[in-house]
């Protein structure tokens, strides 16, 4: 005779996912859809939670929900049982010395995944093919933020400033250079300071990224004028516009190839 573990412990799993999934949407239409469920599913499950709990976990008003503090500390206690849950195989690998299954999640810039890691990934993958690698291409503070919420393992990134709360390791060091057309009046110069460039307009990227404070900051710091007439997403699209003629751009050389038509000044 076997005796079953009583029909609420066994949904347990499926209540908590719809309610996390719940509160990170917002919506409960949106969490059935992330979870292919339909919504009364989920109502259902959450409902079944809280007659359980004996607590309530959403206030809702009319279409709208907002998540209570009971909710919050469900949501708390709740998210990291089921990252264990899904992560089982992955942790008890790690645990045991074996990598052979599991996921990787890098979060890194553009630039740093087109130059730079092509080639450790691919050693990667040679000595542990079993491994699924994630590329998430996130820079400044969003990529910090899913490294923060565990979205990812680690990030590879410039590190303008340091982070209390977080672990980091210097480990390239690479040159910033000025880029300019073939034609422009500082091409064949062999070196500039910050007051040859100010006549020329900048292309740079975002003004949210660790690039344009960089630069910002530089310029600053000696008290020089610069413009700005053009921010463009990615060094690929940067060098094409410099080749255009559009402006000028101060790049990581690690984006250059040699075979672009610009004058690169150290």
């Amino acid at each position: 005779m076997s005796i079953s573990p009583p029909s609420y412990k066994q949904n347990r799993l499926k209540q908590l996912r719809a309610f996390c999934k719940t509160v990170e949407t917002k919506n409960i239409s949106r969490a059935a859809e992330k979870l292919f469920l339909t919504q009364p599913t989920i109502s259902l499950q959450i409902k079944a939670l809280e007659r359980e709990l004996d607590v309530i976990v959403f206030e809702r008003h009319g279409p709208q929900i907002r998540i209570t503090p009971d909710g919050e500390l469900l949501y708390e206690i709740a998210k990291p049982l089921l990252e264990g849950i899904d992560n089982l195989a992955q942790t008890f690998a790690s645990k045991s010395g074996r990598l052979d299954t599991g996921e990787l999640t890098i979060v890194a810039g553009e630039s740093t995944i087109l130059y730079l890691l092509p080639e450790f990934v691919s050693c990667f993958k040679e000595r542990h093919p079993g491994i699924h690698i994630k590329l998430l291409n996130e820079t400044g503070r969003d990529g910090l933020a899913k490294l923060r919420s565990d979205a990812a393992d680690f990030a590879v990134g410039p590190m303008v400033e340091g982070q209390a709360d977080l672990e980091y390791k210097p480990l390239f060091s690479f040159e910033q250079v000025l880029i300019v057309p073939l034609d422009h009046p500082l091409a064949r110069r062999t070196k500039v300071t910050l007051e040859d460039i100010t006549p020329y307009g900048l292309i740079l990227p975002p003004r949210q990224l660790n690039h344009w404070r960089t630069v910002d900051l530089v310029f600053e710091q000696h008290g020089v004028p610069y413009s700005v007439v053009l921010e463009a997403g990615g060094w690929e699209v940067i060098k094409r516009y410099v080749e255009q003629g559009m402006g000028i751009s101060i790049v990581n050389e690690i984006c250059l190839t040699g075979k672009e038509r610009l004058a690169v000044i150290p």
